[in-house]
């Protein structure tokens, strides 16, 4: 097989990952684009905007624009080369092309890692609410939901697309409503409501209330609220034409997260002083439930704890798909063990499942047994993940670029201004790392991810003449 798919590349002209050769091809474009907003849309949008608003005011919006800026720079440099190299490893191979095994290794398995600690949080939050609805232990719907998933997710890739795309769609209705409804407030246009103007916008405290300090810790409020829109680079592999895919999904997932953040801070900002705003610890908190009941929407909580209970469901949802698709994609690599790259009878990588469903267990078992120290290190390493994927994207992408283009591979997405816009984003984030460095609660994160990606990189090196690895070489 593998042979037949080396030489397959060699006739195009193009390399291919060997996962291409047996997943299946079920996804459209609207199921990655969901796919993208159903886990870039989690309950951070709902419960922790307030954060960023309470500490830079309106202000926010600048630490909104600059974060998602450099998020477009990211996702515009990983399209290029997932258009160009469709891939279920997607970053994790392009790291690999680029700089060798080690990249490949480390990267794979911190995405793995940040996800799988991602789930175990999202799980038990959402457990948290429904044992809450049902009067039982959070225990028993976590089991329950863990346990569908993983049908969802043995199911054909066509089925899991569907499930998927109409589980983010509900997110997505609920903001566009919240948008029409803020709108419709701020211009007093429902009854018994009159004009806002810029009261809370720019009024008694000002645009910048706290000043430019305020929009750098407002910044790294919101710095990863787009991660995870990554994901529709590893699940366009499985889409019918993966260049195609790639391109619209890429530019469809980021123009729509960003009218979704940008747009419900706005509305949020208009209708609520700053200071009245902080991190929601539950629906009844959160400034969207406020401003729903603003415009007398009947069951307000119920309604916001339900959607926050959809987005911790989409984004887990999501998030064991994009898991048992890398760890697939490196066993076919070598990176993992052999057993990860079977595939079932519907092309789905049964074991890599699996795998992801034991880790989710796991996770969901360490946030209820927290032990000390343990918990918060990993949660900060996770923190900062996104930080190093997104240098390794960006570093790939103008390692690869010119091999690219000589093999003719580029195709219609392109990154902008190349080289500079990079070299550019390379700059911004390096920024981020500086700020992070310099508060003392970020700080943290960067020094545990520090540890746990350095330990990925020795390990690396460590199974690089492993059997396994040697196997690969002759095969």
């Amino acid at each position: 097989m593998a042979k037949n798919v080396g030489s397959a590349a060699a006739d195009t002209g193009m390399k291919t990952d060997v996962a291409l050769s047996g997943l299946g091809t079920g996804l459209r474009t609207r199921h990655l684009t969901m796919m993208g907003l159903g886990s870039a849309i989690g309950a951070g949008l709902f419960l922790g905007t307030g954060v960023g608003i309470r500490a830079a005011g309106p202000a926010v919006l600048l630490a909104y624009i600059i974060a998602g800026a450099i998020v477009v720079m990211v996702m515009q440099m990983l399209g290029e080369l997932a258009a160009a190299r469709p891939a279920s490893g997607s970053f994790s191979r392009y790291g690999e092309d680029a700089f060798g095994h080690w990249a490949g290794f480390s990267l794979g398995w911190l995405y793995w890692f940040t996800l799988i600690m991602v789930m175990g949080a999202e799980m038990t939050g959402a457990a948290a609410m429904m044992g809450a609805w049902f009067g039982v232990e959070p225990w028993i719907p976590a089991l329950v939901c863990v346990v569908f998933f993983a049908v969802v997710n043995l199911a054909q890739v066509r089925g899991f697309g569907e499930f998927e795309y109409w589980f983010a769609f509900i997110k997505v209705a609920v903001i566009i409503a919240f948008l029409i409804i803020g709108v419709l407030l701020i211009f007093g246009l429902l009854p018994g409501h009159s004009f806002v103007g810029t009261t809370n916008f720019i009024g008694e405290h000002g645009f910048m209330p706290n000043g430019l300090s305020g929009v750098a810790t407002g910044l790294l409020a919101v710095a990863f609220a787009f991660g995870g829109i990554e994901i529709v680079t590893i699940a366009a592999a499985e889409s019918d034409k993966p260049r195609e895919a790639i391109s619209l999904a890429v530019r469809a997932v980021i123009l729509r997260i960003s009218v979704f953040y940008l747009g419900s801070v706005l509305v949020i900002t208009f209708l609520m002083p700053y200071n009245s705003i902080d991190n929601a610890n539950t629906a009844a908190e959160s400034p969207f439930t406020q401003i729903l009941s603003m415009a007398n929407i009947p069951g307000a909580v119920g309604l916001m704890e339900a959607v926050i209970v959809l987005a911790l469901l989409s984004a887990f949802n999501a998030q064991i798909y994009a898991t048992s698709r890398l760890v697939y994609s490196m066993a076919g690599r070598r990176d993992a063990p052999r057993v990860f790259a079977s595939l079932s009878s519907s092309r789905v990588p049964t074991n890599a499942v699996l795998l992801s469903m034991f880790f989710a267990f796991a996770s969901v078992g360490l946030q209820y047994w927290n032990p000390a120290g343990l918990l918060d290190f990993l949660l900060n390493a996770v923190g900062g993940c996104l930080i190093v994927v997104w240098i390794m994207i960006a570093l790939s992408q103008l390692k690869l670029r010119p091999e690219l283009e000589r093999n003719g591979e580029i195709s219609t997405v392109r990154m902008w201004g190349h080289p500079w816009l990079g070299i550019l984003t390379l700059v911004a984030i390096m920024g981020l790392i500086v700020l992070m460095l310099t508060d003392a609660d970020s700080r943290g994160q960067v020094f545990s991810v520090a540890i746990v990606y350095g330990f990925l990189v020795a390990l690396s090196f460590a199974t690089v003449n492993s059997p396994l690895r040697r196997h690969r070489a002759t095969s």
